[in-house]
């Protein structure tokens, strides 16, 4: 996993890596090649993409971010896995522009569509990226985790305001454009003709834990690891997550998935 040194970034990625690396895991049985294609839709300077890398596959990163992008190539540098992550200067809405179609895998869209102007454009651009038999990990912000964290540190009229208004924002100051629920994630990737796959509660508790008990308390990371885990495909749990994570998979060539 990357960031394994900082325990709070692991908290927020564990979840996601386990449930990304049985995909690959899947795909790469699959198709009988141990090198996929990945893409990485608003990668960043490649928290998922080097760990990807490290696994031995084929990552093309896209980011609208020249900084992010210098960042990335000096990191993939660092962790000696230059030759397999390229990264391309673009965004959601031009993805097509700057990959092709039906050339990748697996394709990563980890917290893009709080900010684009068109979620199910979106998610459509990153499924025609998909070959036949692919799959998409889908991350974004979920609704009901901000409407907690408003209320738990106080701000009740913000938090009844990311509950009634049609973006899940708490304000105008509110840096999220965007925030879902586990059914509204779904029906975008069911809309987009994939067959959607589990959905999981990401950071149900790991935002709201004081984070000097969990970094004091001897054996506190690990158990709180294990506690995200156990909690993160119940749905009950889905409706306070800070972000939720679905997979889709691509039905073959010919097929209506």
């Amino acid at each position: 996993m990357s960031d394994t040194s900082r325990p709070r970034a692991s908290l927020r990625t564990a979840v996601v890596w386990e449930v990304l690396k049985e995909a690959l895991d899947r795909r790469v049985k699959a198709t009988g090649r141990d090198v996929l294609d990945v893409l990485d839709t608003g990668g960043g300077t490649g928290n998922f993409a080097v760990p990807v890398a490290r696994l031995g596959h084929r990552v093309t990163v896209v980011d609208p971010s020249p900084n992010a992008l210098f960042g990335l190539e000096r990191r993939v540098g660092e962790e000696g896995v230059a030759d397999l992550v390229r990264g391309v200067q673009g965004d959601a809405q031009g993805l097509l522009e700057v990959v092709e179609r039906d050339a990748y895998d697996v394709v990563l869209c980890h917290g893009v569509l709080e900010y684009v102007d068109d979620p199910a454009e979106g998610v459509a651009n990153a499924v025609a990226a998909l070959r036949p038999g692919g799959t998409l990990s889908l991350l974004a912000a979920g609704l009901g985790g901000a409407v907690l964290a408003r209320a738990l540190a106080g701000h009740f009229t913000e938090a009844r305001t990311a509950l009634t208004d049609p973006a899940g924002r708490w304000g105008a100051g509110d840096p999220v454009p965007r925030r879902f629920t586990a059914e509204q994630l779904a029906a975008l990737v069911g809309g987009a003709g994939l067959e959607v796959g589990p959905v999981h509660g990401v950071r149900v508790f790991a935002d709201l834990v004081p984070g000097v008990l969990v970094d004091t308390e001897p054996g506190a990371v690990e158990a709180l690891l294990r506690l995200e885990e156990a909690a993160a495909e119940l749905p009950a749990f889905h409706a306070v997550a800070t972000q939720l994570h679905v997979l889709g998979r691509k039905g073959p060539a010919g097929e209506s998935a």
